[in-house]
């Protein structure tokens, strides 16, 4: 397995980048819930049927417990809250709900955990490697 990327340069100009290469990481498939539903059948003694009611349930309780002001954290997985984007006031009292705040967002802050050498490890990115996809985005077999 392996995080797939293509070569991209940068075209904007005047910048300390522009003209240099970078990786884009470039998914290969979207992956639903049902289909997460049926791998996950597959590896433990639940239904598919059950984990699907489960994740639609979760997605309402996160919803209504973040409207709630509240961060939701999904122990080995990452927290959930509500963020703002707002124009600013010239002072605090002039500073309205429905003049200033333009915008509501979902922020993920994946799940992290410090390694006995104090470096910090992302949940999603343990063991992660990137490959090149190739040109006809199927990958070349070894051997």
């Amino acid at each position: 397995m392996s995080v797939f990327y293509r070569l991209h340069q940068d075209k904007s100009k005047n910048t300390v980048r522009s003209g240099k290469w970078y990786a884009r990481a470039v998914p290969t498939a979207v992956i639903n819930t049902r289909q997460l539903a049926e791998i996950m059948q597959r590896n433990c003694t639940v239904k598919k049927s059950d984990i699907l009611a489960v994740l639609d349930e979760l997605v309402e309780t996160m919803r209504d417990q973040m409207q709630d002001s509240k961060r939701v954290k999904l122990d080995g997985f990452g927290s959930f809250k509500i963020g703002i984007s707002s124009n600013g006031a010239e002072s605090a009292k002039d500073f309205t709900a429905s003049g200033n705040i333009r915008s509501m967002h979902v922020v993920f802050t994946p799940e992290r955990s410090t390694d006995a050498a104090g470096n910090r490890i992302k949940q999603f990115l343990q063991g992660a490697k990137a490959e090149e996809l190739p040109l006809n985005g199927i990958k070349k077999k070894e051997g």
